[in-house]
């Protein structure tokens, strides 16, 4: 007996901005979970001394521009999100939940991005950074499963053995909805992929390539053409335990530029492949270093120079750009975690490289 895939996550939006809530309500995560396009975490133990979490939900609605509390200002989309305020004992901290899907996370905890990161283990091959935030507050930030789920303290002090003791005890708000989205291609969870909401300038990675300019431009493959599409270019739909399940072009409107794929394993971790026609979108090789804290070195690929930059050699986020002598630029970016570290990465650069090569004829954007 065959047994039957598992169902994708399909989850519940607003079906105009002027229906968004003035103020997100109070919701406990299990009935949140049904408008999140994301798995939903929840605390299964306070920090010492704290006795009140209280969570609230913003909803997903079509683009526009509206007066409510929690959305974003600097763009008209209005993604799902979730925010928990976990508190007592004169301390105060907030947790917010989301899919950052407009670019790759940068570093894999774009909340922390600019200060010195430390990674700590939290069980299942996952990773939190410990940080300060981008409002010069104490912070945190991990990808669970997808979800990036970051943290900054707002009031009092926590060590960084309570922050870590916190997500490690995170569990699924809804357990049944974890292998549903994992099992639910990126493209089609994507906010920014099914909506033409503004684009952001914003880091990717160890290396300068800001995410393209504010005017949408993202042409998203359909779900069930992705392998296709990528067997045409030359381009592998499979790297380590990564399978290829989305895949886009970006450019100025009247050519591609780039093509971007989106590599996940079964557990939910991540690594995309950007590629282009030499000199023929935005990549420049070599690379320049953008300013987050990190290692950079250089790695021989078989006689071509791999410009690697990573946080932690033993978790990532890892960060590799290289040249393909068929004449066309490569850029591989890690999430963090147990597997992903710089020479598990370093493998799947090799993996992909030499799939390229036993292609042939590869079109990458051809």
């Amino acid at each position: 007996m065959v047994s039957s895939p598992v169902p994708l996550w399909r989850w519940q939006s607003l079906d105009r901005a002027t229906g968004l809530d003035q103020v997100p309500p109070a919701i406990d995560e299990e009935h949140a979970q049904d408008w999140c396009n994301f798995v939903l975490w929840r605390p299964s133990r306070l920090p010492e001394g704290c006795d009140t979490s209280v969570g609230t939900l913003r909803r997903e609605a079509p683009p526009g521009r509206v007066e409510a509390e929690g959305r974003s200002p600097w763009s008209d989309a209005n993604p799902s999100g979730y925010r928990t305020e976990i508190s007592g004992g004169g301390r105060r901290l907030r947790l917010k939940q989301f899919l950052y899907d407009w670019a790759f996370p940068a570093a894999d905890h774009p909340c922390l991005w600019g200060s010195e990161t430390r990674p700590a283990e939290i069980g299942e091959g996952r990773v939190v950074w410990l940080g300060t935030d981008y409002l010069g507050h104490r912070g945190a930030s991990a990808r669970m499963a997808r979800t990036t789920v970051e943290l900054s303290v707002l009031e009092g002090e926590f060590s960084d053995e309570e922050i870590v003791a916190l997500y490690a005890a995170l569990r699924p708000a809804v357990p049944e909805a974890v292998p549903r989205v994992l099992a639910t291609p990126f493209a089609e969870l994507s906010y920014w992929a099914r909506h033409p909401a503004d684009m952001v300038s914003v880091p990717t990675g160890v290396f300068r390539f800001h995410r393209r300019g504010r005017e949408h431009e993202g042409d998203w493959v359909p779900s069930q053409k992705v392998e296709d599409f990528l067997t045409a270019q030359g381009v592998p739909v499979a790297v380590g335990e990564f399978r290829a399940e989305s895949a886009a072009t970006f450019g100025d409107g009247t050519a591609v530029r780039e093509l971007d794929v989106v590599y996940s394993s079964p557990a939910g971790a991540e690594v995309r492949l950007t590629a282009q026609r030499t000199g023929g979108g935005r990549l420049e090789f070599p690379p320049e270093r953008d300013k987050h804290p990190a290692v950079t070195e250089e790695y021989d690929l078989g006689g071509r120079p791999v410009r690697l930059g990573h946080l932690s050699a033993e978790f990532g986020a890892c960060d590799a750009w290289w040249q393909h002598p068929d004449g066309y630029d490569l850029r591989l970016l890690g999430s963090a975690g147990a597997g992903l570290g710089r020479e598990p990465f370093l493998g799947l650069v090799a993996e992909i490289d030499g799939a390229l090569r036993l292609a042939g004829n590869a079109e990458v954007l051809g």
